[in-house]
């Protein structure tokens, strides 16, 4: 049996990826800022527990409670929409800590443990709109390049330990 944790996971793709790995069999821990147990199926295979991204205690929490995790997949974002000439710049901070940071926080507390057991999976989501510049979304584009980079350089560094990181 293997162990994914999945980050935002009340609807859109990370509710479809959790559906999707628990169909397959494997432990799902799903993941919300504010859990919704009605969006999944009861079952022994799945929890589903509060976790935010921006807050290092509960990240802390989650990596806990999890125990050992063979993939981590980091999908919990936000978007923004708008002339960024008139986006406060709290706002690009906030899409920043939860796009950005949110996914290099939990990859570095997971990390530890993948890299002592030479073994595991963190899968970072991006967006298309990283692949066709379009107006009206430059700080959500950065927030999601920013991943991209941080991805391709993980995997090399990670690759000596047997552990993968992959961008879709």
């Amino acid at each position: 049996m293997t162990t994914v944790l999945i980050t935002g996971c009340s609807s859109g793709y990370g509710l479809a990826t959790a559906h999707r790995f628990h169909d397959e069999g494997w432990n799902v821990f799903a993941t919300m800022r504010s859990p919704r147990e009605d969006v999944l199926p009861r079952s022994e295979r799945l929890r589903v527990f509060a976790l935010d991204v921006t807050k290092p205690d509960s990240i802390a929490a989650a990596v806990r409670d999890a125990g050992p995790i063979d993939v981590l997949v980091n999908n919990a974002g936000i978007g923004l929409v708008g002339a960024f000439e008139a986006t406060p710049l709290d706002s690009t901070r906030e899409v920043f800590e939860t796009n950005t940071f949110g996914t290099i926080s939990m990859t570095q507390a997971v990390v530890p443990q993948m890299r002592a057991r030479r073994s595991g999976a963190i899968v970072n989501v991006t967006s298309s709109v990283t692949l066709t510049p379009m107006p009206l979304a430059a700080v959500y584009t950065a927030s999601k390049m920013a991943v991209e980079g941080f991805t391709a350089s993980l995997s090399l560094e990670l690759g000596f330990f047997d552990v993968r990181v992959k961008l879709i």
